[in-house]
């Protein structure tokens, strides 16, 4: 038996496994089946506690998507694991490995936790692109999507602005993009609307894991690519189908990732191996 614990924030959902005790990580068939919504527990995806190899950090997380592919980075995924590993620890600050790089989270107060996600990458190399191309103007069209930016926060985003996020039928664009030729690792896309210059509409289809309520890392994504077209201010606030998120991409490149957490409830997992390694 396997203890796990379900989390979400706004609606995107994660599994966390705590493995720092050596417990036997899920392989793919397995992260599928825990995250299947009628005969598993049901998640966006599954997140694995880990201990840390990296200099300086406190855990390491992994990220299991739905599919049972990895993703390198999750902000909302970050932000509830932390709530809960801050609370035990009594600590102030978290130092999170991910394979997007080492991670500081720490409490916002009201409830809140904000995750530094890093720098946001820009460059065609580092989305990655199949060819190279100014990211701040992709040549892709589809049906009302054009012109898109793409954005690494961590893994690759690929983010429409628009003029109605509600009318774009997201789960019929959405995969088409997610699998498009220029992005050879996939890629997650945004549909986004902007309000005014600190408030955004935002739709997100999650590599591996289809139309999601939230996306931090999308969030952070859309907030870099709505500064780079002169859209916004540096500081918004991304309205989601699950609730807001507040982004701000500093002066120093980093992008902070600030919203609400909660867990739903607890479990047990009775058929799961977590034999040692």
């Amino acid at each position: 038996m396997t203890p796990f614990t379900k989390m979400h924030g706004l609606g995107n959902d994660f599994v966390v496994l705590d493995l720092r005790a050596g417990a036997l990580a899920p392989d793919a068939d397995k992260a599928r089946a825990i995250a299947d919504r009628r005969r598993g527990v049901g998640c966006d995806q599954l997140i694995l506690i880990e201990p840390p190899e990296m200099a300086g950090a406190e855990v390491r997380l992994r990220f299991l998507n739905s599919d049972g592919s990895e993703s390198g980075a999750c902000g909302n995924g970050t932000r509830c694991v932390a709530s809960q590993l801050l609370a035990e620890s009594g600590a102030d600050r978290l130092a999170i490995e991910t394979l997007a790089g080492r991670l500081q989270a720490s409490p916002a107060g009201d409830g809140l936790f904000t995750v530094d996600m890093g720098p946001a990458h820009l460059d065609w190399h580092d989305i990655p692109l199949a060819q190279e191309f100014n990211t701040l103007h992709l040549d892709i069209v589809l049906g009302p999507l054009e012109d898109p930016v793409a954005v690494n926060m961590g893994n690759p985003h690929c983010i429409f602005f628009v003029e109605d996020a509600e009318d774009i039928e997201l789960a019929t664009f959405g995969p088409q993009i997610e699998h498009h030729p220029l992005f050879p690792e996939r890629t997650n896309v945004e549909v986004a609307t902007v309000i005014d210059r600190a408030r955004i509409r935002l739709r997100v289809w999650e590599r591996g894991a289809g139309i999601t309520l939230a996306c931090g890392s999308g969030a952070c994504a859309t907030a870099v690519a709505a500064v780079r077209r002169g859209l916004i201010d540096r500081k918004v606030e991304l309205i989601m189908d699950g609730g807001s998120l507040t982004a701000e991409w500093r002066e120093d490149g980093h992008v902070l990732l600030t919203g609400p957490v909660a867990t739903s409830f607890t479990g047990m997992l009775d058929d799961y191996n977590t034999k040692e390694r």
